[in-house]
């Protein structure tokens, strides 16, 4: 399985939340005994994350995955263009990138 490329916004101040469901062979991969993690960095070879995201095997058998970062969270990051990718790890170690991609972080003007 390819890493998808997906870039996307994330609004300085709000809490980001996204579901995502992955398939293989275009039926759901059961996630039991998954883990994941989510991290987004100035550039692919930073050795400062920016941001850790919180991601949770929300529906093992259906293949969902819920990614959070909290609106407190968020509001601490400067605006700007980021990368980031999204990883799997299966009971027995084994490690998939799943989602790879920019993100591009808004101001907020309301705080």
């Amino acid at each position: 399985m390819a890493a998808g490329t997906y870039n996307f916004t994330l609004e300085q101040g709000s809490t980001f939340s996204r579901r995502l469901t992955v398939q293989e062979n275009n039926s759901a991969l059961d996630l039991t005994g998954y883990s994941g993690r989510m991290q987004m960095r100035s550039t692919h070879d930073s050795d400062t994350i920016i941001l850790s995201f919180t991601v949770t095997v929300s529906n093992a058998s259906s293949g969902q995955l819920t990614t959070t970062a909290s609106a407190t969270t968020t509001a601490s990051i400067t605006p700007g263009i980021y990368v980031y990718d999204l990883e799997i790890e299966s009971s027995a170690g084994t490690v998939t990138r799943l989602m790879q991609g920019n993100i591009t972080v808004t101001p907020e003007v309301t705080r």
